[in-house]
């Protein structure tokens, strides 16, 4: 069954990720580097996987085709598009095999320009306009899986 992977130690969209996942029946697994509160109402799963990289590790070996990976980290996104995965950024921006490569280059050119004291800070705080992209492409993806991936029939009980 297509699952949601949440990289949840910085992400500011669980919420929203709980809410479209519920609208679609989509299992969501909420991975991060140190225990957090999930809302016992969302129905998501919460794996810790303490250690540097453990939490990215773990979605790398488990997200697959029909799956969706919630990251703002673009090396994860990577590994996650090879197996098969759609990835998205907390902002709504999906990767994809032919954007990866370049999102990679423009991230090691801003790590430089950082180490250099070019440029200072991240990026711009989350706007309505972030979330609000966020939530109709994860929308989107969501239903593209369910069509591509539907939910096994259930028996009728006898």
């Amino acid at each position: 069954m297509p699952t949601v992977y949440v990289d949840a130690d910085a992400c500011p969209v669980k919420d929203e990720v709980y809410r479209v996942a519920a609208r679609y029946a989509v299992p969501v697994r909420v991975v991060a580097n140190a225990p957090l509160r999930v809302p016992a109402s969302s129905g998501a799963e919460l794996v810790v996987r303490p250690g540097f990289a453990a939490a990215d590790d773990y979605i790398a070996e488990h997200a697959g085709a029909g799956d969706v990976v919630v990251t703002a980290d673009i090396p994860l996104a990577a590994r996650c598009l090879a197996a098969g995965a759609l990835a998205l950024d907390m902002r709504g921006f999906p990767f994809s095999p032919e954007t990866i490569g370049e999102a990679m280059a423009v991230r090691d050119m801003m790590r430089g320009l950082r180490a250099d004291g070019t440029v200072g800070g991240g990026p711009p705080p989350m706007a309505p306009k972030d979330r609000s992209r966020f939530l109709s492409k994860l929308d989107e993806y969501l239903s593209a899986v369910r069509r591509k991936y539907p939910p096994a029939p259930t028996l009728p009980e006898s």
